[in-house]
């Protein structure tokens, strides 16, 4: 999902503050009016007092085809639209240095010529006139593809996708074109002076495999990409028992299953799974607390603490407790935000946790000023310190955390268009069950819950922290990378080294 409920993105929050980018570097191909791939956060309302739960199941109704295809339909008719999504489990954490970025180079390929638009087939001639948004977006583990239009051009969309996906010509000169516009994309990114703070963050916390996190790519792979490389991604992931397809809005799942069934239904399944072939790498532990200062001209100073969190599939209990635990301290009343706001040592604060299948990063974010910076890296680490005090929160914030938490899905859903992006990413990282039992778990998550979260994968564990600030706040800040550490840190790292 967006910054609302379900986490797809980072929380690296806009706040009050401009400043902020996307931590992990995604992009979105416009080919006509689509939707946008990030929005900023929104305020949070105020806390409400715990009440039964809100929040209905998602009233999805799916079928795997005998090639391995899932269709995934939700049916809605208040508003005569619909949209397709094909969901490609594919991305970053796909890619070894050699690939990386070119799953991302890949999606912008998918609008290009395919068999049908080489044949001139009827449908294609007037298709820019039925009203058809499309779009697309990379992502660590996801590639998805989405086309929204009226009611009656429903089959047409769905045909379009299906010559994209199952017949893509990666005509020479379309490629070059596009390896342009990917280099292009890549260095407004990496002209933006906060792009370097993610990856600096990125390259330390999953230092040994840092490409199965930048969906971005490089200049250097993308520059010597060939087409040979998109046919390898495309035997590999697209491939129906590697994919789903979602429908969201104003048709029945019986017409659903009938028009995928029709167009996919002889799309050859891979023998092997991808995955099996192809296993995913197993992002080490960080060893010990390190820290760095990225020198940017910016104004202010952007304090960035990271945590490697816990994984899809081997703690699912922790995913529950890390998005009420960051709820909770995202709460203008929270402990977190009047001890570092309210105190007027950071103008903007966010801690956040951002679900994966391959280690799901937990990050906190806070903007201050030179004179506050060494004040400010210091009250927040006294609060990491303090996470598991039995009052640091209250029972009524974490029964309201659960009762907004559940409000968001309900709000998510009014637009079905975008509804369609959180289903498939639940899809690709966590698997339509985790998804379905979301918020049954959600309301079930207790504080003894969130305290092994934070024992496990924060108090005293090894962690990055970086500042981004310029050459004159650096000196007017007196801000030390043994302070970005913190006092835990430093002894951590002290006892792991064996120093008394």
């Amino acid at each position: 999902m967006k910054e609302m409920l379900l986490k797809s993105r980072l929380l690296i929050f806009a706040l009050a503050l401009s400043f902020a980018t996307a931590p992990w570097f995604t992009t979105s191909r416009t080919e006509a009016a689509a939707p946008q791939a990030g929005k900023p956060a929104t305020p949070a309302p105020p806390p409400v007092a715990a009440a039964m739960p809100i929040a209905e199941t998602v009233p999805l109704v799916n079928k795997v085809l005998a090639n391995g295809l899932e269709v995934i339909v939700l049916e809605d008719h208040s508003v005569p639209l619909v949209t397709v999504e094909l969901a490609v489990r594919n991305g970053s954490y796909t890619e070894p240095p050699e690939l990386n970025g070119l799953s991302h180079l890949y999606e912008h390929m998918f609008f290009k010529a395919n068999r049908a638009v080489e044949n001139r087939e009827d449908y294609i001639s007037n298709i820019e006139q039925l009203g058809i948004i499309y779009n697309g977006e990379t992502k660590e583990e996801l590639v998805n593809y989405y086309f929204t239009t009226t009611t009656p051009n429903f089959p047409v969309a769905m045909r379009f996708m299906r010559d994209a996906t199952l017949y893509p010509s990666f005509n020479p000169r379309q490629f070059e074109q596009e390896r342009v516009v990917v280099i292009g994309e890549l260095d407004r990114h990496e002209s933006n002076p906060f792009g370097f703070l993610s990856v600096e963050m990125n390259n330390r916390l999953f230092y040994k495999y840092p490409s199965r996190k930048s969906p971005g790519g490089n200049r250097q792979t993308v520059g010597t990409a060939t087409i040979e490389m998109m046919r390898l991604i495309q035997g590999r992931y697209y491939v129906p028992n590697n994919s789903a397809i979602i429908v969201t809005g104003d048709v029945t799942p019986a017409e659903a299953f009938r028009v995928v069934e029709s167009l996919y239904g002889g799309w050859e399944r891979r023998p092997k799974d991808p995955f099996a072939e192809f296993p995913l790498v197993e992002h080490p532990a960080l060893q010990k607390s390190e820290a760095a200062i990225v020198k940017q001209p910016v104004q202010n100073i952007i304090i960035s603490i990271g945590w490697q969190g816990p994984s899809i599939g081997k703690d699912d209990a922790g995913t529950y407790a890390a998005d009420v635990f960051s709820f909770i301290l995202r709460q203008p009343n929270s402990r977190f935000q009047r001890s570092l706001v309210d105190s007027g040592l950071v103008t903007g604060a966010g801690f956040g946790y951002y679900t994966q299948r391959n280690v799901g990063p937990i990050n906190i974010i806070a903007q201050t000023t030179p004179d506050k910076a060494r004040a400010a890296v210091r009250a927040i680490y006294e609060e990491i310190a303090h996470f598991n005090d039995p009052d640091y929160f209250t029972d009524e914030e974490l029964e309201s955390a659960k009762a907004l938490l559940e409000a968001d899905d309900l709000y998510s859903r009014e637009k079905l268009s975008e509804y369609a992006h959180t289903i498939s990413f639940w899809w690709a990282s966590t698997g339509l069950d985790y998804f379905r039992g979301y918020l049954k778990r959600l309301r079930a998550t207790s504080r003894t819950d969130i305290s092994r979260y934070v024992t496990t994968y924060i108090q005293g564990k090894p962690h990055v922290g970086l500042a981004l600030m310029s050459e004159e706040s650096l000196k007017q800040s007196g801000l030390t990378e043994e302070d970005l550490i913190g006092s835990e840190g430093r002894k951590t790292n002290a006892a792991r080294a064996g120093i008394k």
